[in-house]
């Protein structure tokens, strides 16, 4: 080859890895299939599918004060934002955090006839009413193939921080009202997520929820699933694991620091008996400021969010939540200034396509690209180069392939023989923007060392795929028109 063509190719080689890495395809039609039938837990108690056994990946966005604070033109407009990003679950709470009892929705409805559970504020007719709003945008994620992780309410408790309202919940009309909205969304796709950011102090706490989770189960006949939304830095496992109407254990790892280990509260959780899927529902969001930074100017951006994607993801999470912390708010210019105690810098609408959102349906594609229900934690991959902190590596195995998420680019040495094959063909695909690039294949033997592309930092963070040889897998993330 000519001096001056080989020089060339150095050039390109060389300018296509400084380029920026390209944004992800959006996801085409609906987001789920919801033809497969509702949700269950699978045979293994690991994981969520559908009735007919096909695998559902939890894949949540935060939108909290959706139902209270967007109108139809808004909700439209960012239910079809999620859609093409590939959120399967959007978490939004009917009777909402900031004042839920008394501010109007958009279109000066409130949701209960003086504060009463068991008097919800209905008028007869199509769009007269706070739940005729709540119906639509419950249809409309529908039809986007989205299920809808409904609240029945936020955390009763309230208080100066959180909002204004009394405790209007007592274990007689949280069961009343439990039932009155089983009911109502009986046939839709709806997840029932009890709590809201509130710990269980004593008995009478424990029997509200009790209640209210028989309510939906005598309204709907039992057909959704029902977890738990707890206080940040625990787990519905604290209070409630061994209650049988609990599905699965959610946690909120929270927003105290960067890098906070919730592989371990996963592990935790997934340690326990009896087996329940868990996942991490509320880990640091994009665009949040860091309560634990020395330098007040610093907030969480897209590598925060992928950190904690996979760091649950691979420590056994059946799914993950996303969160951005003006939209779980809907922090809107056409309303009054919220008394929150944390700054925000943008309004719902401007931070809608984050790299961090993006890179949530990078996640998604890599775990349903492989056998997702043999996904199990396994630590024992790592040779050395398991790391500390922010360069804590975390890996899982399935059948006939090993995930290995890399944080901060470090080499990291790997015990191969851990699946099946005589020979194991290797991959990094890119967090960011779901490229796979083959590192070749090997012996299926001994230990190996494999670099990330690029220089140790934080932010370059990679996951490394080893997939047995005669498997005929796609390259990882391959979704054909998805």
């Amino acid at each position: 080859m000519p001096r001056l063509t080989v020089l060339c190719v150095i050039l390109l080689q060389c300018c296509a890895s400084l380029a920026p890495a390209a944004e992800p395809a959006p996801w085409q039609g609906g987001s789920v299939g919801l033809g497969h039938g509702p949700l269950r837990v699978s045979d293994s108690k690991r994981f969520l599918v559908h009735a007919d056994g096909t695998p559902f990946f939890y894949l949540g966005d935060t939108a909290w004060e959706l139902f209270n604070r967007l109108d139809r033109e808004e909700a439209q407009k960012y239910l079809e934002n999620r859609r093409q990003k590939g959120f399967t679950v959007i978490q939004a709470v009917a009777l909402a955090e900031l004042d839920g009892l008394n501010v109007p929705n958009a279109y000066g409805h409130r949701p209960l006839i003086d504060s009463d559970p068991t008097r919800p504020a209905v008028v007869d007719g199509p769009r007269n009413d706070y739940w005729d709003h709540v119906d639509f945008i419950v249809d409309l994620a529908e039809s986007k193939g989205m299920f809808i992780g409904m609240l029945p309410t936020w955390g009763d408790k309230w208080n100066k921080k959180w909002g204004k309202g009394p405790e209007i919940f007592t274990p007689a009309n949280a069961k009343t009202y439990g039932q009155w909205l089983g009911r109502r969304y009986k046939d839709k796709p709806i997840i029932w997520i009890l709590g809201g950011d509130r710990p269980i102090e004593n008995d009478k706490h424990r029997q509200i929820i009790r209640a209210m989770a028989q309510g939906l189960r005598e309204g709907d006949g039992g057909r959704h699933l029902i977890t738990f939304h707890p206080m940040g830095g625990n787990s519905s496992s604290r209070w409630l694991h061994d209650e049988q109407w609990l599905d699965f254990n959610m946690l909120q790892s929270g927003h105290r620091a960067r890098d906070l280990a919730n592989y371990d509260m996963v592990a935790a959780d997934y340690a326990l008996q009896p087996t329940k899927p868990c996942m991490d529902a509320e880990p640091r969001y994009d665009d949040h400021p860091v309560r634990g930074a020395k330098q007040k100017d610093q907030w969480f951006d897209d590598y925060d969010c992928r950190q904690a994607a996979y760091w649950n993801l691979l420590a056994g999470g059946h799914g993950h939540t996303y969160g951005c912390h003006p939209i779980w708010m809907m922090r809107h210019k056409r309303l009054p200034k919220m008394p929150w105690p944390q700054p925000v810098r943008h309004y719902w609408d401007e931070v809608l396509d984050l790299d961090g959102a993006w890179q949530m349906l990078v996640a998604r594609r890599l775990m349903q690209n492989r056998p997702m229900l043999e996904r199990v934690p396994d630590q024992s991959l790592i040779a050395s180069g398991a790391g500390k902190g922010a360069d804590h590596v975390q890996a899982a195995r399935g059948k006939g392939y090993a995930f290995v998420y890399v944080p901060t680019g470090r080499a990291v040495k790997v015990n191969l023989g851990k699946i099946s094959g005589a020979r194991v063909k290797a991959w990094w695909y890119d967090t960011r923007s779901g490229v796979a690039k083959a590192i070749g294949e090997f012996a299926n033997t001994g230990v190996r060392e494999f670099t990330p592309p690029g220089q140790p930092a934080r932010g370059n963070d990679w996951v490394l795929v080893l997939d047995d040889a005669g498997a005929g897998f796609p390259a990882p993330g391959a979704t054909g028109n998805q």
